[in-house]
């Protein structure tokens, strides 16, 4: 097997960050935009992860955060991001970095980033986007006998869906 010199793996994962790190610079500029929101999980206990003990304690390995309507001072830097919100009404500040995150979910666009955990070795990450429908046959026209028989049946509508695209499908093993 080759050895991959060039670590396509942590480019991928990269890029992917990246567009995680860019969608939240935006929110943080601008607002989250129409229907969107975000579920963002991280590892609680990774380096350079900022919660109160009494989340922690609550939540000692990994938490959900949803950015939707009640959060305030979002910040993203280029390791990390942070975030003010509220746990049973009480006012939190959060600071997670891009590399504890294991998922991204936007339920609107039905768009998703899943990462492996890091004790994995390498580190891939799997993208969730909408399938794209197989284009439709082109039917043959119709003879005069077939014109004169019963309409034909449409052929069945391609159902939406989503497909989890594994990137280390694609590395020699």
């Amino acid at each position: 097997m080759a050895t991959d010199h060039i670590r396509y793996d942590v480019l991928a994962r990269d890029a992917l960050r990246g567009v995680l790190r860019r969608v939240l610079a935006d929110a943080a500029e601008h607002g989250l935009p129409g229907e969107h929101h975000f579920f963002i999980t991280f590892l609680s206990t990774a380096e350079g992860v900022k919660l109160s003990p009494r989340l922690l304690a609550q939540y000692p390995e990994e938490m959900t955060v949803i950015l939707q309507h009640q959060f305030w001072d979002l910040t993203v830097l280029e390791d990390r991001f942070e975030v003010g919100l509220s746990f049973g009404g009480i006012p939190e500040r959060l600071v997670v970095p891009f590399s504890s995150i294991k998922s991204f979910f936007d339920p609107s666009a039905q768009f998703g980033l899943q990462f492996e955990p890091s004790d994995a070795a390498p580190e891939t990450a799997t993208t969730k986007l909408p399938a794209v429908p197989a284009p439709a046959p082109v039917p043959a026209p119709p003879t005069v006998a077939e014109a004169a028989a019963e309409p034909r049946e449409e052929p069945a509508k391609p159902t939406e869906g989503a497909e989890v695209l594994r990137l280390d499908r694609f590395r020699k093993k």
